[in-house]
């Protein structure tokens, strides 16, 4: 079992902070796993078995925990009046969970974890309830120098050979175990996009039209990296209102099996919210979707590019300077990195492409492009240029 460090050391970090402790991300990206480790982390520095007080609501052990009430007499009843720990695993199957938590930090002295696989354990309408004492951590699928850690590959794969596995396969971590079976390895991500629908999308929303979120989920994958807008949407997916459309990407949003990247305007440095571009969560979720034909496609390289952003804490937006773009600008500390993904720089007339718009932006923060092109320490007019592979193993 991979330990995930840097999510487990902001765990630590937090320890002893009086907030709730929210764990969110897409299903089965390794929420579980990390709690778990946690739990482990608490007993190595010696606290006992009950003062850890973990209950995951996936299993039929916690079956009879059904609203806010059963929650706080469980914990109460087990907690007492001692310090203790309380690890809530997948917690949004509790009705009115969140008033239960609540109350927990009131009356009990208690440090509270949970986990969730919907957006909702963020909105605005839960922070309200829980009066701003919410501190969140987003977890992802593996990232590819994770990926290579744990990833049964074979002694004569290269580098470049791990590289393209991670494309076509992505980052899901129950995939390290299923033997470098293709099969299985599809079968299981199928799983894994159909439980997300039903649990996370459809049930939820108490969805009708099953077939139509079905092929948007299905669009959505073929046009990572273009701009779009929910108008242009239904018209492809014919008699489907564009307000439909928007309210079910928001759903598959809050499910996180896609993210929505607005666009920057870089002089005016303020957001527009006309049109944007999408991201998948995952590749392999992505491939099974739109096909393995295609898995090293320039959208793919850029999504790769914008997950590995995101998974470093920046805030990212696709950036607009005048009428030129810029695939990326990332955002962290006040600090502004941006970002151009090009599969090779092949000849002059791709190099004065990619090169425009960040030699056209005229300030001091550093410019990339990231490439697979195989280059070390190259510099073309300020601008760095960078392996795909040396960045995300950075």
């Amino acid at each position: 079992m991979l330990v995930r460090e840097e999510y487990l050391n902001k765990l630590i970090e937090y320890k002893e902070i009086n907030l709730i402790k929210v764990i969110t991300g897409v299903r089965r990206c390794g929420k579980s796993t990390l709690l778990l480790q946690f739990r482990d982390y608490l007993k190595s520095i010696n606290v006992s078995d009950e003062d850890i007080i973990y209950i995951n609501f996936e299993s039929s052990l916690y079956y009879d925990i059904k609203d806010y009430k059963d929650l706080f007499n469980y914990v109460k009843e087990k907690v007492g009046n001692r310090k203790a720990y309380v690890l809530l695993d997948e917690v949004q199957s509790v009705l009115m969970w969140e008033k239960a938590v609540n109350s927990m930090l009131v009356d009990l002295d208690v440090q509270i974890y949970i986990t969730g696989s919907n957006a909702y354990l963020l909105s605005s309408e839960l922070t309200t309830l829980l009066a701003g004492r919410v501190l969140t951590l987003n977890i992802y699928p593996f990232s590819f120098k994770e990926f290579i850690k744990v990833y049964p590959f074979s002694e004569e794969e290269s580098l470049d050979d791990k590289f393209n596995k991670y494309l076509q396969y992505g980052g899901m971590p129950n995939i390290v175990n299923m033997n470098n079976n293709e099969d299985l390895i599809t079968s299981y991500l199928n799983d894994i996009k159909d439980v997300v629908l039903k649990k996370d999308v459809i049930a939820r929303n108490n969805i009708k039209n099953i077939v139509v979120l079905d092929n948007l989920m299905t669009y959505m994958a073929s046009v990572i990296g273009v701009f779009t807008n929910p108008l242009n949407i239904a018209k492809y997916l014919e008699n489907t209102r564009n307000e439909t459309v928007d309210s079910y990407l928001k759903m598959l949003e809050d499910a996180y099996i896609i993210y929505k990247c607005l666009r920057y305007e870089v002089n005016g440095k303020q957001l527009l919210k006309t049109q944007g571009k999408y991201y998948m969560i995952d590749m392999g979720i992505r491939n099974v979707l739109s096909g393995y034909n295609n898995f090293d496609s320039g959208s793919v390289i850029e999504n790769v590019v914008y997950l590995e952003l995101k998974r470093k804490g920046y805030q990212v937006y696709v950036g607009i300077y005048k009428n030129l773009e810029v695939d990326f600008v990332a955002i962290k500390n006040g600090e502004i990195k941006y970002f151009q993904v090009a599969r090779n720089l092949s000849d002059d007339a791709v190099i004065e492409r990619e090169t425009r718009s960040l030699l056209a932006i005229n300030d001091s923060y550093d410019k990339y492009i990231i490439t697979l092109d195989k280059v070390k320490n190259k510099n073309i007019k300020g601008i760095k240029i960078v392996n795909i592979i040396d960045f995300l193993l950075y």
